[in-house]
């Protein structure tokens, strides 16, 4: 391991806004902030939102300082990426970010019933091939209405057209309440503040000439029914993300 990556590791461990959980300490209870971001960690009770899969957490700090009115948190599993923004956050008095750093499939041991009022997912791996690592498929939409509120929103923002398709078709299946569909974000006038965010690695998708899209919706409570759908591949994805590296 790099001692860039030593010494990132190192900051972590000292900023009061990241929680790092062993895997071991999870896998058979839930963490004691599960119920408790509110009243322990915020300690105010504006609405939580989170951006899973946050990478560096631009997002996640933009977010927060367009709205200061609720509290945001991003999920990722690896620690120099997070260190990013828990690092910004941190520099500039950011009092409503957070940053947890844990494998997505183990948020419900963190989160509790309709604790949750939105999710962000920013340009998330597609996962072309395997439809139960995709955080758009039903099996995730299940994780996330554990803890959503009712009325809550799930926020998708992608390059992938593959992404963006499959997942609007998942939402058609399953009758979730659409509240906005945009095949390309920076074509509109004016974009919406919380669009207008770009990570580092939306602003080369633009530099490339890839449109962005975003789609939100509302799952219900019902049965859900993973779509059955053939939808052409991203050809610029076809080894994962392309040329760039994310890590």
């Amino acid at each position: 391991m790099g001692k860039n990556k030593l010494s990132k590791f190192a900051d972590m461990e000292t900023f009061s806004n990241v929680i790092q959980v062993p895997y071991r300490d999870i896998q058979q209870k839930d963490h004691p902030l599960k119920n408790n971001w509110n009243k322990t960690f915020f300690k105010n009770q504006k609405p939580i939102v989170l951006e899973l899969g946050c990478g560096k957490g631009e997002y996640t700090v933009g977010l927060a300082q367009i709205d200061q009115q609720k509290n945001f948190i991003g999920v990722d599993l690896k620690g120099a990426r997070i260190w990013q923004g828990a690092k910004f956050a941190t520099e500039n008095g950011l009092e409503n970010v957070a940053f947890l750093r844990t494998h997505i499939e183990m948020i419900g041991q963190f989160f509790g019933k309709n604790e949750v009022a939105a999710i962000w997912l920013t340009f998330p791996d597609p996962q072309m091939k395997k439809t139960r690592k995709r955080l758009t498929s039903t099996r995730f939409i299940e994780y996330y209405r554990n803890f959503l509120q009712p009325g809550g929103i799930i926020h998708l923002k992608t390059d992938s057209n593959f992404q963006y398709r499959y997942t609007l078709e998942m939402a058609k299946e399953n009758r979730f309440e659409i509240i906005a569909n945009i095949e390309n974000v920076h074509a509109l006038e004016p974009v919406e503040p919380v669009l207008q965010i770009r990570t580092f690695y939306e602003k080369q998708w633009i530099a490339r000439g890839i449109p962005i899209k975003y789609l939100s919706f509302c799952p219900h409570q019902k049965p859900l029914t993973e779509p059955d759908v053939d939808i052409e591949p991203d050809t610029y994805r076809s080894f994962g993300r392309g040329a760039m590296n994310v890590d």
